[in-house]
């Protein structure tokens, strides 16, 4: 049948011949409204896609989604012989009629076909990814470690002098050595030798020992580059320690990954390093976001693009403050970040949200000027003030570290609302400059606090259900086909927060540090709370969330409407999207009724 769109995902992943066989067997069905298409539970002879009309997705009376026009139904009634859910006709619809036999027979013979029917949502992302294109960026960064040009590892005493490390250099044509000494192994390179003889004048015959770092920075050979660059930008290196089976065997620099392709988020470091004034910063922070669209371009996982984003914003923090807070407040202060930037979960710059901590009380006019001076430094850099006023600038969060405890307690103690939304955004942050100890020992308190107490747990879990009056309750439904209703979503409201919220009050309750989504959800599997294939799910739809997010960020920022950075449109997704969006959401619901049932929520 030549009206059968084969562009259509998952059939565009179908071979010619493929394509010309399903085309050949295809045929056309009429459902006459309120026909019962696919029972719950039941088997399908036909894989449905629909031309025109529309068909409800129920579980029993509730109406999960609506489905519309080329939208595919039910994969799990075809391949595995039991619907997901009852398929009934709301309008008179035509639908497209796929023999199960032959289905079955291209899901043997094609793989990335065969990934749209599998019932895990994380496999299915995986092997949907595997079949974006590979060229570019994204196939330089899924290469292993092995697969760069690195320099062999060459070894020498601790006790060998300056001179014979540059020699040793010269001989083996090679800008880095390891040194051994003691039972421990640094790394010196050229430049070490270099600043050691012109800048320090030391004498030639100092051990090298004396100028060879031993903080070094390491990477597995098999390994994935993106690690090695997002290791590099992590440890401002530009060349990293490679391992084989425990050992170093060579290190990798920043020029053999740009010698694979033009990238440059590993360079973005000493260009903030560089930086004399906020102005100087102002360039940097432009690069960072020049990044995040250069390396969605071309295909690279949203999660590796968050973290990479994450480390390069905390970089260019770091440097704000240190060239805003007068000596008092570095001495005495702990910068921290929270929200997603805590969570290493941001891509597209977002409002601000920070906090400082200090050891001690300082001068007055100090810290005015500081909270005044580090936000408006950062809103030139591009990172708009919070609206909720979560940041240095507000004395809330920015003050003596007795009274922040104090705070939080109160904020504890009077739960719901405003207080528990504080503790939910305290609890995502990360210390980025000065006195980390203080903001582990605000945090610990914190736990400890919360720990044991299910009257403070539950309040703080509440917040899960935020929006379940507004787009939750609304997209709980998916009523989202064009012409049925608005297809506009906030995806940070239905997918994102509930998995988010719902982790991290799972997290205090088992004290868990962890401030990464992914790595919580990994912990409380661990604890058994849920199983590891629902963990891998939960996390699957988690970056499904991140990746629709941020192509509608991107979209919005495009076109200069700043107010749409959440919200999707399900028309502009495609089938295959739009069915993996309903897998994701399942998910979210699962995964909310374990938060509601462990706190008891239905109270509330």
């Amino acid at each position: 049948m030549q009206g059968f769109d084969a562009l259509n995902p998952p059939f565009d992943r179908l071979t010619h011949a493929e394509t010309e066989a399903l085309r050949a067997a295809v045929d056309i069905g009429y459902f006459a409204p309120g026909t019962v298409i696919v029972e719950r539970g039941g088997s399908s002879e036909f894989l449905h896609v629909i031309i025109k009309g529309s068909v409800a997705e129920r579980d029993g009376e509730e109406t999960e989604a609506l489905l519309g026009a080329k939208d595919t139904f039910d994969s799990a009634a075809v391949v595995h012989g039991s619907a997901s859910a009852s398929f009934v006709a709301v309008e008179e619809t035509l639908c497209y009629l796929l023999p199960r036999l032959l289905i079955l027979e291209l899901v043997q013979k094609n793989q990335s076909f065969a990934a749209f029917f599998y019932s895990e949502l994380s496999r299915r992302l995986d092997a949907f990814a595997a079949h974006q294109d590979r060229s570019g960026l994204e196939s330089v960064l899924r290469l292993r470690v092995r697969e760069a040009r690195c320099a062999d590892a060459i070894f020498i005493d601790g006790a060998s002098s300056i001179e014979e490390a540059g020699h040793a250099m010269a001989e083996h044509n090679n800008d880095t050595l390891f040194v051994i000494d003691a039972g421990r192994t640094g790394i010196v390179t050229g430049m070490n030798l270099s600043k050691a003889v012109i800048l320090r004048r030391l004498p030639l015959s100092t051990p090298v020992r004396d100028i060879c770092h031993f903080d070094i920075a390491a990477v597995d050979r098999d390994d994935f580059l993106f690690d090695a660059l997002i290791a590099m930008t992590r440890h401002r290196k530009r060349r990293i320690a490679v391992r084989t089976e425990g050992a170093y065997s060579g290190v990798l620099e920043d020029i053999a990954i740009l010698e694979l392709f033009a990238g440059n988020s590993q360079l973005i470091p000493g260009r903030i390093d560089r930086a004399k004034t906020v102005a100087d910063l102002i360039t940097c922070a432009n690069d960072i976001q020049g990044q995040v669209l250069r390396l969605h371009e071309q295909g690279v996982k949203v999660e590796v693009i968050a973290e990479i984003t994450s480390d390069l914003n905390r970089e260019l923090m770091s440097k704000v403050f240190a060239l805003t807070a007068p000596p008092s407040i570095k001495e005495n202060g702990c910068l921290f970040v929270m929200g997603s930037e805590g969570r290493s979960e941001q891509t597209v710059r977002t409002d601000q949200d920070n906090g400082l901590l200090l050891a001690a009380e300082v001068p007055e006019s100090d810290i005015v000027q500081f909270r005044q001076a580090f936000t408006q430094s950062l809103e030139a850099c591009g990172f708009p003030p919070c609206p909720g006023n979560v940041m240095v600038r507000n004395p809330v969060w920015s003050q003596p570290i007795d009274g922040f405890i104090k705070q939080v307690k109160s904020w504890i103690l009077i739960g719901g609302g405003d207080s528990a939304m504080n503790l939910g955004i305290f609890c995502d942050a990360v210390a980025i400059s000065g006195r980390s100890d203080l903001l582990l020992h605000a945090k610990t308190v914190f736990m400890d606090m919360m720990r044991g107490e299910s009257a403070h747990l539950a309040h703080f879990a509440n917040l899960i259900d935020l929006f379940a009056s507004s787009d939750i309750g609304r997209f709980g439904s998916l009523m989202v086909s064009v012409g049925a209703r608005s297809d506009a979503v906030d995806i940070k409201k239905i997918g994102t927060f509930p998995i988010v919220h719902g982790s991290r009050t799972l997290a205090i309750e088992k004290g868990l540090l962890e401030t990464r989504t992914a790595d919580r959800i990994h912990a409380l599997a661990a604890t058994r709370i849920f199983d590891a294939d629902f963990a891998r799910n939960l996390i699957s739809a988690l970056h499904f969330f991140m990746e629709l997010r941020l192509r509608s960020q991107l979209k919005a920022r495009r076109l200069g409407n700043l107010d749409e950075e959440s919200i999707v449109r399900m028309n502009e997704l495609t089938s295959a999207d739009r069915d993996i969006l309903r897998n994701a959401i399942r998910v979210v619901r699962e995964f909310r009724e374990i938060v509601r049932h462990r706190f008891n929520l239905g109270y509330f």
